[in-house]
């Protein structure tokens, strides 16, 4: 009898088939996303009936709560209709999803399908009362003519998939697109009810838009003090808007190899310190690549891909090259520190490799996910291996944003802030260069909410690590404490607060 974990994980996977090829998962290898109306009320549908039966279910409590965490977020994602407005961001645009995998998991049995899911998104695009920024229809349309304009690429075969395409980016550059002035979800039919769901979903908490930006601006008042204490050692002042322009103007990459070299060193360092901070290590070990050169226009300054669990692709930290000597080379640690160890490789990789039900080994909950990413940043500090006082600046900068994060996201899609109001803000109080901001900024409103979930999970989790300290005082264990953040999986963060008292108890 298929357990409902079981059961869960199969829907989610139907909803989500790349992704699971992605995870190294067989079954879905001839399957692509229906992101049709008709696809994905089907989904809401089984989903709903999960989430009629997760209470009376024999799973334990903490899986419990991620079947429910798991089922209520697709539905989230659904209801909001996000496929209906956003064009860009790989998260909630299908055709820039489906180009950022093609070339990283196997499609030869699929690719048949990429017509109907270039269809179905055109036909989700035409007929909706909400409409995409008309600036990202723009670069929308701008991906697919540099795909269009590429030699054939491996994953494409002998399918004649560029018409298909074509088809697609012409309807995408009819589309009219809403001004700079209303890109928030706010500006939207039942904006205001979706964002709300998707704060909770993103956060697994109850706090409302205002309590966030609020937290946000608190956070980035605090962080000004921060970088005073530390521009005054560096360089002598503490003026913090000096200390931002020297940090976008002075210390950038020399070259592309610098960039690399000082990543490899970060990860090498950070490999060789952790097992003096976790009793469990992953198995596998994380690979420093250089992002894909077609994906170095739109991608990250750097990312983490998961392994594959069947062995078909090495856990990999990408960095990006793309326009090293206009970036500053005080991020480039905390970035590693973040995406790959002791972060997302640690989490992902140490929840992979234990024997946890599927829907728990593969959860996405953002709170804890980019949570944990974000306290390892500091962790890092912690751990000694941040090599100079500049790389330390560089994890103030990363701060910053995530705080800065907090008011963007929220003023754009609660508050009702223009586009450029945004940027203004993080121009003000961030270190991030220009194209950075803007880069930022394009996203939030594209993924609403999500940005949230790396500052609140990383408070939280900071939180529940001091009151377990203060319970137990001396017998309190870094090591065992963060064995146990990992080793349960994502979950949302009520149900790590309560694991962590119930250990802290014992």
């Amino acid at each position: 009898m298929t357990s409902l974990s079981e059961e869960t994980f199969r829907v989610l996977m139907d909803s989500a088939p790349t992704f699971a090829t992605f995870l190294g998962l067989p079954g879905w290898d001839d399957q692509l996303e229906d992101v049709s109306v008709d696809g994905e009320q089907v989904i809401r549908a089984r989903l709903a009936d999960i989430l009629s039966r997760v209470d009376e279910s024999d799973e334990d409590p903490i899986t419990r709560a991620v079947i429910r965490h798991q089922a209520e977020s697709v539905i989230t994602n659904i209801d909001a209709r996000l496929v209906e407005h956003t064009v860009v961001w790989a998260m909630t645009a299908p055709v820039a999803n489906l180009l950022s995998f093609a070339h990283e998991i196997d499609f030869s049995q699929r690719r048949h399908l990429v017509p109907r899911l270039l269809s179905q998104t055109a036909d989700r695009l035409l007929n909706t009362d909400r409409r995409p920024v008309r600036r990202h229809v723009r670069t929308a349309a701008t991906h697919v003519e540099r795909f269009l304009a590429s030699p054939t690429q491996e994953w494409e075969g002998d399918a004649d998939l560029r018409p298909a395409f074509a088809a697609y980016r012409d309807v995408v550059l009819s589309l009219e697109g809403r001004d700079d002035e209303q890109a928030g979800l706010c500006w939207l039919p039942e904006g205001e009810a979706n964002y709300a769901k998707l704060v909770r979903d993103f956060t697994t908490t109850s706090l409302s838009p205002a309590e966030l930006h609020q937290l946000g601006l608190d956070l980035i008042a605090n962080l000004r003090e921060e970088y005073a204490e530390i521009g005054s050692r560096v360089w002598g002042t503490s003026e913090v808007p000096e200390i931002f322009h020297r940090l976008r103007t002075e210390l950038l990459w020399a070259n592309e190899n610098d960039m690399v070299t000082n990543a490899l060193e970060a990860v090498a360092r950070a490999e060789a310190e952790a097992p003096k901070w976790f009793s469990r290590m992953p198995r596998t070990r994380c690979e420093v690549r250089l992002t894909p050169e077609q994906d170095r226009a739109v991608a990250p300054l750097a990312y983490y891909d998961s392994g594959a669990v069947d062995g078909s692709r090495p856990a990999t930290y990408f960095v990006n090259p793309l326009g090293a000597t206009e970036r500053s080379r005080t991020l480039s640690e905390v970035v590693a520190f973040h995406e790959a160890i002791p972060g997302h490789h640690f989490q992902m990789t140490i929840a992979a490799e234990t024997d946890l039900p599927n829907v728990r080994r593969f959860a996405s909950i953002e709170s804890y996910l980019e949570g944990w990413g974000l306290y390892t940043e500091r962790l890092a500090d912690e751990m000694g291996l941040y090599s100079s006082e500049e790389q330390r600046l560089g994890m103030l900068g990363f701060d910053a944003m995530r705080a800065g994060r907090l008011v963007v996201d929220t003023g754009l899609h609660a508050f009702g802030w223009s586009r450029q109001k945004a940027i203004d803000y993080l121009r003000e109080n961030t270190v991030m260069s220009e194209t950075e901001v803007v880069a930022e900024v394009d996203r939030y409103i594209e993924a609403p909410g999500q940005a949230l979930a790396y500052m609140v999970g990383r408070l939280e989790i900071q939180r529940l690590r001091a009151e377990a300290q203060a319970k137990l005082g001396d017998r309190f264990d870094l090591k065992a404490f963060h064995d146990l953040v990992l080793e349960n999986g994502p979950v949302p963060l009520s149900t790590l607060g309560d694991l962590v008292t119930t250990w802290a108890s014992a």
